[in-house]
């Protein structure tokens, strides 16, 4: 049986290194159509941290 302790401290900083990348390209896309999604840039970066709370309660 594993355990939640069992996530190494480098696959930890890999999965923040993804979603680091993932808000800067998301960033630069917002810039190039900032009349699109304009308003939705926080509820995207809500979306990202829902997903990491439910990635550490387990649920995906």
């Amino acid at each position: 049986m594993t355990s939640r302790a069992a996530l190494d401290v480098e696959d930890l900083l890999k999965i923040i290194l993804l979603l680091v990348v993932v808000w800067i390209v998301v960033e630069i896309v917002a810039e190039f159509i900032s009349a699109v999604l304009g308003p939705f840039r926080p509820v995207i970066g809500l979306v990202i941290v829902v997903l990491i709370v439910l990635y550490l309660l387990d649920r995906i």
